[in-house]
């Protein structure tokens, strides 16, 4: 999980934005970013595939108060949503701190955030996790469009564990830094609780 490194102080923890393709996960990172004061990131950087379409794994340390000494960075993560893309999404999981499951929020995409959650849940199984106990939140994007499903239909669809939830309008920075607010705070509880303090 989390990499403590003595020199610097530090504890790198990683925060993975999952979710179905087209959902808003690069437009929150993008929003995050470019709210980010400048001294406290690094370069975000995309990488790009062999194939036509290219695939951002947004990167982006924030530093957030201070555990024993040691400051907290996090480093954030998009996976790619489009399904052939599984390996790339199964490596990304690798040591992850924390999960966003960022849903699109028209009923028509209820389908695809559904097989994105189910995709989630069986990607962390087999890198050893279990999505109950790993610090989990759920974002509803899209929330201003005409076809934005009920909130109650998407929790009963996606939240059956009852984690905390947000409404995005990720576009407009609407619930990002809220999502963001939410993880990194159990992300940080999980981690003075592991620290004995």
């Amino acid at each position: 999980m989390s990499f403590i490194n003595y020199l610097s102080r530090e504890i790198n923890c990683k925060l993975v934005y999952y979710g179905p393709g087209l959902c808003g996960k690069t437009t929150n990172l993008q929003f995050i970013y470019n709210k980010t004061a400048p001294e406290a990131k690094g370069k975000m950087i995309s990488l790009a595939t062999e194939q036509e379409r290219t695939l951002f794994f947004d990167f982006l340390p924030i530093s957030l108060g201070e555990i024993r000494g040691f400051r907290t960075r996090f480093h954030l993560y998009t996976v790619p949503g489009q399904v052939f893309y599984d390996a790339s999404r199964k490596l990304i999981l690798k040591g992850v701190d924390g999960v966003i499951f960022v849903a699109d929020s028209q009923i028509e995409r209820m389908e695809a955030n559904i097989e994105s959650m189910e995709n989630l849940r069986t990607n962390l199984a087999e890198q050893g996790y279990s999505l109950d106990k790993v610090p989990f939140v759920i974002q509803y994007n899209k929330r201003d469009l005409p076809s934005a499903a009920p909130i109650e239909e998407l929790r009963q669809a996606l939240n059956a564990n009852n984690v905390p939830e947000y409404e995005a309008v990720a576009y407009k920075g609407d619930g990002v830094f809220d999502t963001l607010k939410a993880i990194t705070k159990l992300v940080l509880t999980e981690l003075k609780r592991g620290s004995g303090g």
